[in-house]
C-alpha cells in the first residue's frame, strides 16, 4: 500500500490540470504553466476539484512510479498555485553576490569573480544588508529547476567545516570541526 500514492491531490482554487491522450498532464494555475509526461500504465483522473493517481497492479516497479508521478504532480500543482522560494546565504569575510538580468555574479575568494546565467523560468534577487550576510533568494514555480540552480551555486563554494566559510541555505546547520588545538591537552 503506497501512502503517498493514495493520497488524493486537492486542487486550489485558480488551478486547473488537464490529461492527455497520450498521458502527459498539464497543470495551469495563476502563476503559470508546468507539463509532465507520465508513464503509461499510471492513470490520472480528475474529479471536479480532486486528482487521483492510480496504478494496475502490485509489482515493485508500479508501486515506485504511483508515489513518484503522484508527488511530481503535487509539486506542480503549488508551484503554479503558490511557488516556490529558495534562500542561499553566503558567509565569508569579502564574500559578495549581485544580479542584474538574470546573470548572477558571485565574488567567492577566488581571483577571479563568477558569472552564472540564470534560467529566465527563475527570478534570482540579491540582498546585502549592513550586519547581515549576503543572500541568494530564488523564486519560480518549477521545484525541480531551482533545486538544481540552487545546488550549483552552492557547489561554486562548499561550506568548509572549519570556519564555516561558503555557501549554504538559509537555516541549514552545519557540523563543526574542533581545530588542530583541540587535540593538545
Amino acid at each position: 500500500m503506497s501512502r503517498i500514492g493514495n493520497k488524493v491531490i486537492i486542487l486550489p482554487a485558480g488551478v486547473s490540470v488537464s490529461v492527455a491522450e497520450d498521458n502527459v498532464v498539464s497543470v495551469k494555475g495563476p502563476k503559470g504553466t508546468l507539463t509532465q509526461a507520465v508513464d503509461s500504465d499510471i492513470t490520472v483522473e480528475v474529479e471536479g476539484s480532486e486528482l487521483k493517481v492510480t496504478r494496475p497492479t502490485e509489482q515493485k516497479r508500479h508501486k515506485a512510479l504511483h508515489g513518484l508521478y503522484r508527488s511530481l504532480i503535487n509539486n506542480m500543482v503549488i508551484g503554479v498555485g503558490e511557488g516556490y522560494k529558495r534562500e542561499l546565504e553566503i558567509i565569508g569575510v569579502g564574500y559578495k553576490a549581485s544580479s542584474a538580468n538574470n546573470v548572477l555574479e558571485l565574488q567567492l575568494g577566488y581571483s577571479h569573480n563568477i558569472f552564472m546565467a540564470i534560467p529566465e523560468e527563475i527570478k534570482v534577487v540579491t540582498t546585502s544588508e549592513k550586519g547581515q550576510n549576503p543572500k541568494v533568494i530564488l523564486e519560480g514555480i518549477d521545484k525541480e529547476l531551482i533545486g538544481a540552480v540552487a545546488a550549483k551555486i552552492k557547489s561554486l563554494r562548499k561550506v568548509e567545516p572549519y570556519k564555516g566559510k561558503g555557501i549554504r541555505f538559509v537555516g541549514e546547520v552545519v557540523r563543526r570541526k574542533a581545530g588542530k588545538s583541540a587535540s593538545k591537552k
